[in-house]
């Protein structure tokens, strides 16, 4: 597998490039050549829409590891909202922050929104100087936060089983889309977070380049919402794919809306020397 492929969404593997006309795919079965209404893509809105995951956090590291050693658990020490990156992190950030300063200006963002969690604050601060665009407008907004796990919150999939089997069990069966565990979010919750939050970008920033930066999952969600993806193919494009820390998603305004042009791409990080990492911020269940 490259690095920039990303499982089951139809991409080559050697530049992170969209396939086809550049357009996200989709559809139910038995329909996918009906006429579709997605009404998270509008035809006004920003003229691009640019969204990067935060560099590697702590909670990665601490996270990788519980995997490795096959544990229940693991311990961040602070609460989700305020862990920091990683040195790693903090170089890949610096490292996508260069390589943005070397693309043509017409390219540059001109307003930037970034999740209230401080990886992905530190992340955009690091992006920003090493860019030169300190001055940017920006705006925090809670709707761009990571998942929030509740009573699954510190637990590997594995101390989920030995911990809550019957909740386990149930969501197998109601599935990744739609199943919430007590006190946290499903896909379905962060969906409908993120079209408020498309809706206010379309009306409040029509014409412009936002950068935004994220989480893995709200990215990959922001492109089902854009694509009206059915929930098989939700479930197959997030489960597909291991979002890289400060991998990128392009998206461009022509005449029919947003298209994609990149997706999950860790050139930016790779061509500056630095090391792409794919750590998961979420138990991955099953």
């Amino acid at each position: 597998m490259s690095e920039d492929s990303g499982r089951g969404t139809g991409l080559p593997e050697d530049d992170g490039r969209a396939s086809g006309n550049g357009r996200l795919t989709g559809g139910t079965g038995g329909v996918a050549d009906a006429p579709r209404i997605v009404l998270a893509a509008r035809r006004d809105g920003p003229a691009a829409l640019w969204l990067i995951r935060h560099g590697q956090s702590e909670g990665n590291v601490v996270r990788d590891e519980a995997e490795r050693q096959q544990a229940q658990e693991y311990v961040l020490g602070t609460r989700d909202a305020d862990v920091p990156l990683s040195d790693l992190g903090r170089e890949q950030a610096q490292a996508f922050g260069r390589w943005l300063a070397e693309q043509p200006r017409e390219l540059h963002p001109d307003v930037v929104l970034v999740s209230p969690y401080l990886r992905a604050a530190q992340t955009a601060d690091l992006v920003l100087d090493a860019a030169g665009l300190q001055g940017l407008p920006r705006g925090v907004d809670e709707r761009l936060r990571d998942r929030e796990m509740g009573q699954w919150d510190g637990l590997t999939w594995r101390g989920i089983v030995a911990r809550h089997p019957e909740e386990a069990e149930r969501a197998k069966l109601v599935g990744r889309f739609f199943h919430r565990p007590a006190g946290g979010e499903s896909w379905a919750d962060i969906c409908l977070r993120l079209r408020s939050l498309l809706a206010d970008v379309a009306q409040e920033l029509s014409g412009r380049r936002v950068l935004v930066v994220a989480h893995d999952v709200v990215i990959q969600l922001t492109r089902v919402l854009l694509d009206g993806m059915s929930e098989a193919d939700a479930v197959e494009l997030v489960t597909g794919t291991s979002y890289a820390n400060c991998g990128l998603t392009t998206l461009e305004r022509d005449g029919r809306g947003l298209g994609l042009e990149r997706y999950n791409w860790t050139v930016p990080v790779r061509e500056q020397g630095e090391q792409p990492t794919r750590s998961p911020d979420a138990p991955a269940g099953r």
